[in-house]
């Protein structure tokens, strides 16, 4: 197509030495169909907009090349479940190309793309299942205003691909800031490849963060973007009740996105021990966890970047993790409480908030939408009228109008969120090509925090059934 001629792919990564990646392309599909196209996506990343969705499935699925673009499989490495794995990689992904964009530089990268040198024993497949999973919660967050990776299009096939049950293959676009991965440095510390470090981080200064070009330890400030970003992403997470469910190394952006989604999970009702992943048989990546896994993660870049940043600065910088994600915690849970001061026991506020959640077994989204019109008969027992009365006691303080604090928490306080029941229903319809509860949880999740009469049923708990549901890393 010519219109797709048009796209300004720049293809930072791919002018890398080649020991960051192999190139290739990737295998098509015979029989590939459009299954949903992000028109909203599409326009921010300035596709044509008299663009028809079908003409860009044969490009998708390797059938057409998109020009000036460079596709290749990216080779890193990570922390698996804790365990070290010297060697992973794009093993069903392919880098399409990257795209200049008004807001920098965005990688283009298929997922589901066929065999890499870096698939072990995988067919290198992702199925429809996981890809609509992974395309609902990049929608998800993405409103939400939690960063995230997000997809373009996705497209499906008549293909048999083997996972617990024969499925059928799929692929998408997956967008995001980068796929560069705090594994991508591990890679090369422990192979032997350390003298591409600082050309790895050089790259990421030049198209990332080229205000450090001229610092004197760049390597380090670097460092502490990094970590800085990654404990507000983490605060982010926990702020929503959204659990990763496999925080490996090579799962971490080093910009602080959101992204590889698999076993993900909202919490329903509250529970801090929530394991969304049925393969985390330890309860390592439990939702409780994610903020000590995150500086765990860290810990593991700093190792790799030993030798390029400054060790004393590098400590401080680790220790002030912990500091920044409760400022952001703090700050966000201050929000959803309506409240515009800040006192020195805020946290403390919402944690026996959380507690009477936690024992009363209390839908965690539901819980903080109804607060926010301060209906008192939400507690019905003493321990939470003890509550109610300080937190109303608080909110006097401030002086604040209920009509004023109510706006601050009906914009800080989701409505919908992406239940793993809804998902799964979707899944299913789509599965037998009845694509119609997909595309209506796509409208719901774009206003998370909007009232909507026709779709309230999307904001209900979660029936019964839908507690047994088990969400593995296949895909």
């Amino acid at each position: 197509m010519q219109e797709l001629d048009s796209l300004k792919f720049s293809n930072k990564f791919a002018d890398l030495p080649e020991d960051f990646f192999h190139k290739q392309s990737w295998t098509p599909f015979d029989n590939p169909r459009l299954i949903h196209f992000n028109k909203d996506l599409a326009e921010i990343l300035d596709f044509p907009k008299n663009l028809d969705p079908k003409d860009l499935v044969p490009y998708v699925n390797g059938n057409k090349p998109f020009k000036q673009s460079a596709p290749l499989s990216m080779v890193y490495a990570g922390h698996q479940f804790g365990s070290w794995v010297p060697q992973l990689g794009d093993g069903r992904g392919i880098l399409l190309g990257q795209l200049q964009t008004k807001d920098g530089l965005i990688d283009l990268h298929i997922k589901g793309a066929g065999k890499t040198p870096y698939s072990r024993f995988g067919d290198g497949r992702a199925v429809l299942r996981s890809t609509i999973r992974e395309y609902l919660c990049g929608e998800a967050m993405y409103h939400l205003g939690i960063p995230s990776s997000r997809s373009l299009i996705v497209i499906g096939s008549d293909e048999p691909v083997f996972r617990e049950k024969t499925e059928f293959g799929a692929m998408m676009v997956r967008v995001a800031k980068t796929h560069i991965r705090f594994g991508h440095f591990e890679y090369l510390m422990h192979n032997k490849k350390s003298e591409f470090i600082p050309i790895l981080l050089d790259h990421v200064i030049e198209n990332y963060f080229p205000e450090l070009k001229d610092s004197k330890d760049a390597y380090t400030d670097l460092f502490e973007k990094i970590v800085h970003s990654t404990a507000r992403l983490i605060a982010k997470w926990q702020a929503f009740g959204f659990a990763h469910g496999v925080m490996n190394t090579d799962n971490m952006s080093i910009l602080g996105e959101t992204f590889d989604y698999g076993p993900f999970g909202f919490l329903d009702d509250y529970n801090p021990g929530f394991i969304c992943n049925h393969s985390d048989h330890q309860g390592r990546y439990a939702f409780n966890n994610q903020p000590s896994i995150g500086l765990w993660n860290c810990h593991a870049l700093a190792a790799a970047l030993k030798d390029h940043i400054e060790l004393e600065r590098t400590k401080e910088i680790i220790n002030t993790y912990e500091k920044i994600f409760y400022e952001e915690l703090t700050n966000i849970f201050r929000k959803k409480l309506g409240l515009t001061e800040i006192k020195p026991n805020d946290l403390k506020l919402t944690e026996e908030l959380l507690t009477w959640m936690k024992i009363n077994k209390k839908d965690y989204t539901n819980t903080f939408r109804a607060l926010s019109k301060t209906d008192i008969y939400l507690f019905e027992d003493q321990e939470g009228k003890l509550w109610f009365d300080k937190y109303q006691k608080r909110l006097k303080d401030e002086k604040n109008t209920f009509e004023k604090r109510k706006q601050i928490m009906e914009k800080s306080n989701p409505k919908y969120i992406l239940r793993n029941y809804l998902a799964q229903e979707a899944i299913q319809d789509a599965e037998n090509s009845d694509f119609s509860k997909l595309y209506n949880l796509i409208e719901v999740l774009k206003n998370p925090y909007q009232d909507n009469e026709n779709f309230e049923d999307y904001a209900k708990a979660p029936p019964d059934w839908s507690k047994k549901l088990e969400i593995s890393c296949s895909s």
